[in-house]
């Protein structure tokens, strides 16, 4: 009981930065998907429904902990994973009500209408800043390597991509 009482404040936390963050992400990437359409008023848009969507990505904090010393890319293509799948099982539940904000069915690559695999970039992307954001010290660690004893003797370092 201890536990829950110290892990869910800060769950809480963390639901509500990632769904206030996500909102902004999503304002922003709407915004400057009209600069596409030469609309220079750059309006964004979100629903309330995407608050708790986003707000999921509290979830990857455990994950996050898992996947500290695996490469960016892993983690990465985890995380697209993962919001995929969210977007998809919370957009099928959504759709049921007639509730959905999104319908990509107007696009090549849709998956019944909920997901758009050409978004995969932008999801992983999204979950690298998700990790960054409820995981410091993981994305830190990944990001941050310690120089080798070679690079210390004038050799030059061959280390993994600092993601």
């Amino acid at each position: 009981m201890n536990t829950i009482k110290r892990i869910l404040p800060k769950f809480t936390k963390d639901f509500i930065r990632c769904g206030t963050i996500g909102w902004c992400m999503e304002i922003i990437f709407t915004a400057l998907h009209s600069l596409r359409c030469r609309n220079m008023e750059l309006r964004g848009q979100t629903s309330l429904w995407m608050f708790p969507i986003y707000g999921c990505a509290a979830f990857l904090t455990p994950i996050s902990r898992l996947l500290r010393h695996k490469p960016f890319w892993i983690r990465g293509i985890t995380y697209m994973s993962l919001i995929f799948s969210t977007e998809f099982l919370t957009g099928s539940l959504l759709s049921k009500h007639k509730l959905c904000p999104w319908d990509y069915g107007h696009c090549r690559w849709h998956i019944r209408r909920l997901i758009r695999l050409d978004y995969a970039p932008f999801w992983f992307g999204a979950g690298l800043i998700f990790e960054r954001i409820l995981s410091p010290s993981v994305a830190d660690a990944a990001f941050y390597q310690p120089p080798s004893s070679s690079s210390a003797h004038g050799k030059q370092s061959r280390g993994k991509f600092p993601l």
